[in-house]
């Protein structure tokens, strides 16, 4: 009886343990929690053009950003990483077939910067 009971408190304490990780999801991970916390770190090339900055990525997704931008233009061409808000990625793919007009600011997703992370100097994306 005492070794039955042993294994499972033991087995309780593993489970509350377990849920006790999952509840609070890490920070400073690229894209790991991004549901839980509403965030997204977007990693890429920074550009500026006119007083206003993009992000492209890897992939080729350039973003607009927005919001707290003072920190960006000592790493315009450098390889930065931007946390934020994303928000129009959804109805950037649909606008192109929509929109005959052509307006790009209403095809590219906006990120609102909160952090601003330096990766390199050099861009590693190629540009298009």
């Amino acid at each position: 009886m005492p070794k039955i009971l042993t294994l499972a408190l033991s087995l309780l304490i593993a489970v509350a343990w377990l849920q006790a990780q999952n509840q609070y999801p890490r920070t400073g991970s690229t894209q790991t929690g991004t549901e839980a916390t509403g965030q997204t770190a977007v990693e890429g090339c920074l550009q500026s053009a006119n007083g206003n900055f993009t992000l492209t990525d890897k992939s080729g997704t350039t973003y607009n950003l927005q919001g707290d931008t003072s920190k960006l233009t000592e790493h315009v061409g450098h390889e930065v990483q931007i946390t934020g808000s994303t928000s129009g990625s959804s109805s950037a793919s649909s606008s192109s077939t929509t929109s005959p007009s052509g307006t790009s600011g209403s095809q590219q997703p906006m990120l609102t910067v909160d952090k601003v992370k330096h990766i390199s100097k050099t861009c590693k994306s190629s540009s298009k």
